[in-house]
């Protein structure tokens, strides 16, 4: 099984609930990504393309698969940072 999926990253939590009341409003989650992202992604939108097991760290990863498609996670914590996920596919 693999995911299509978008993230933003960022380094604090309060962004990423910021950014999720951003997302509450109506905002574009590529246009939030594009400017708030800390990840390379973000110039894209937060694009990740496809991925499948194992290619992800465990805590993003089991976020990506909870989510149907559409669906944008809460909060992630990883090592790298906070992160909203968005599932495309």
């Amino acid at each position: 099984m693999k995911v299509t999926a978008q993230h933003i990253l960022v380094n604090q939590e309060h962004e990423a609930l910021d950014l999720i009341k951003k997302l509450t409003e109506g905002v574009a989650f590529e246009s939030l990504a594009r400017d708030f992202s800390e990840c390379p992604s973000g110039k894209d939108g937060g694009h990740l393309g496809e991925f499948g097991k194992g290619m992800m760290v465990p805590t993003f990863e089991k976020a990506a698969f909870q989510l149907l498609p559409g669906e944008v996670s809460g909060v992630v914590r990883t090592q790298f940072g906070y992160h909203l996920i968005k599932r495309l596919a």
